[in-house]
């Protein structure tokens, strides 16, 4: 069973407010709907910022060598060269 939804007010600049009311009556859906699909969206965000950063610290700990530079260049190379340009 899904649990009752929380309401909450909250407050944005004029300006913000009458864009996301355009691009949501042209969308047809809730204010509600909006505002859920923009928190989502914000918090995959940080959970993908969360991963580069934690990538980033990895490569720093131990950066890719020559080998390894050497076989992305060679992929990359038979990667584009197998495309119809």
């Amino acid at each position: 069973m899904a649990k009752p939804a929380t309401k909450v007010a909250i407050s944005i600049p004029s300006s913000l407010y009458q864009a996301v009311e355009r691009v949501r009556k042209a969308s047809g859906k809730s204010r509600s709907a909006v505002i859920q699909d923009a928190l989502r969206h914000w918090l995959d965000s940080q959970v993908q910022a969360a991963l580069v950063r934690e990538y980033e610290a990895g490569y720093r700990r131990k950066p890719e060598g020559r080998r390894e530079i050497k076989a992305a260049e060679a992929a990359a190379v038979r990667l584009l060269s197998a495309q119809d340009w």
